[in-house]
């Protein structure tokens, strides 16, 4: 028994006085109707209603049963639509963290969009690249890049990104082309470090090739920990 529909089905006998109008508006058969009542009434080890060949009148019992279901149906309405309208309308606060790059480059310029088509949704976003406790800090979503570690959590993926190693003409031209990644360890060249959340330490680049692969760490003039200082420190020359 579907205690749901069995509930509605009673509250529309007692609605209608009848089995028959009640599964008419039920789109039921009289047959299904009066079986619901009658597993509802078993379950419950209470006479609901009373019947007769002219009309159904509901019990004393039923009466103070019927009062909570509509209440209970009421509730259950209620709860489907807001959620709908939740679905067809977004409403509230969203707080995001997100690296910066992505922030400034994609995120941040696609916002006018965003809000012009959901306009009752307010972003809280943070911007970084550290590790974020999102139960701890009440966070609904973050973009990172990676596997998924904490299963707990769900993830999405939205994108592919490719890594590589730039440097500015200036640099180039100053401290000259390396051939191959191992001269970035040689005593003339710099690298930018990045700081990671995680240590706080400027890790080693990985580089692979089809038939290598090395890790170099360099030497650095200045470390950062946020992706749009990164960019600027190497687009600067450093």
């Amino acid at each position: 028994m579907d205690r749901f529909d069995a509930m509605l089905a009673f509250a529309r006998v007692v609605e209608t006085g009848s089995f028959t109008k009640a599964a008419e508006t039920l789109h039921m058969s009289k047959t299904s109707v009066t079986q619901l009542v009658q597993q509802l009434e078993a379950r419950l080890r209470v006479k609901l209603l009373n019947r007769t060949t002219r009309k159904v009148n509901v019990t004393a019992d039923g009466a103070v049963y019927y009062e909570r279901v509509i209440r209970l149906l009421a509730d259950m309405d209620d709860a489907e639509t807001s959620l709908s309208s939740a679905s067809a309308l977004p409403r509230g606060r969203l707080r995001v963290d997100v690296p910066s790059p992505l922030a400034s480059m994609i995120l941040v310029p696609a916002l006018p969009a965003f809000h012009a088509r959901y306009p009752d949704i307010q972003i809280d976003m943070g911007v970084s690249d550290r590790i974020v406790d999102m139960i701890g800090e009440n966070v609904d979503c973050v973009v990172r890049g990676g596997e998924l570690t904490d299963q707990s959590l769900m993830a999405r993926r939205v994108g592919e990104l490719q890594l590589g190693v730039y440097a500015a003409p200036s640099y180039l031209e100053r401290m000259g082309t390396p051939s191959h990644p191992q001269e970035l360890e040689d005593s003339h060249h710099r690298v930018v470090g990045f700081l990671w959340a995680r240590t706080g330490k400027a890790l080693p680049y990985a580089m692979h090739s089809n038939s290598e692969s090395v890790h170099i760490k360099g030497r650095y003039v200045l470390a950062v920990d946020d992706g749009n200082a990164y960019i600027a420190a190497g687009l600067a020359g450093l």
